[in-house]
């Protein structure tokens, strides 16, 4: 799988003829997806009706429930947040692409987890993380809640830009130094022997 980053928390994971997208912003440009996933209702997030072109009609989810195309089991779980002063539900996607367990936090604010959440993410290869405080979750409390997941990999997410102190602070949390790269080729197999690996993604 190959997996790019546009910003904030706007991800593209390919594989092979299959499109996830995760977080469009609602001013995105239209493109084809196979499936698009929202974990919050704000245009941050939201711009899921751009991803339909020409013959390609993605499933799109936006909240908690139990989902699955092209053999591709997807699980939502909501977790009440604070996102501009209103109240709302953010999703944690946790699903399985070519036996690789993904876990997609988006707006994640807080370090604890309902028994759901814990019963039913119990092992994680690839874990998405917001680090640039305030909303969500500070750089320390991002890497304390990679530490809880015991992610093999994780990708740091929603902060400013290359070189942001929110950035900096989460690989000194990591104990890390990473040069970004372009984006993320990466197979099942990789995995094996990585605890807690950051890897950075340049915003393409």
């Amino acid at each position: 799988m190959v997996i790019t980053y546009h910003g904030n928390q706007f991800f593209k994971i390919q594989q092979g003829d299959t499109l996830l997208v995760f977080n469009p912003p609602a001013d995105v440009n239209r493109f084809g997806a196979t499936v698009g996933l929202s974990t919050l209702n704000d245009s941050d997030f939201n711009g899921l009706e751009h991803l339909s072109h020409g013959d390609k009609q993605p499933l799109l989810i936006s909240g908690p429930g139990e989902y699955e195309i092209k053999g591709i089991f997807i699980q939502g779980f909501g977790v009440p947040i604070t996102y501009k002063k209103e109240e709302k539900i953010n999703t944690v996607y946790y699903l399985t692409l070519e036996g690789v367990r993904i876990c997609f936090l988006g707006a994640l604010s807080k370090t604890t987890f309902s028994e759901e959440i814990e019963e039913n993410i119990s092992e994680v290869d690839l874990l998405f993380v917001p680090i640039g405080g305030g909303d969500v979750l500070t750089p320390t409390d991002a890497y304390k809640v990679g530490q809880f997941f015991e992610a093999k990999i994780i990708i740091p997410m929603h902060y400013e830009k290359e070189g942001a102190p929110q950035l900096k602070k989460f690989l000194e949390e990591s104990g890390e130094k990473v040069a970004p790269t372009d984006k993320l080729a990466i197979r099942k197999k990789d995995f094996e022997g990585k605890e807690g690996e950051v890897i950075v993604l340049k915003q393409v």
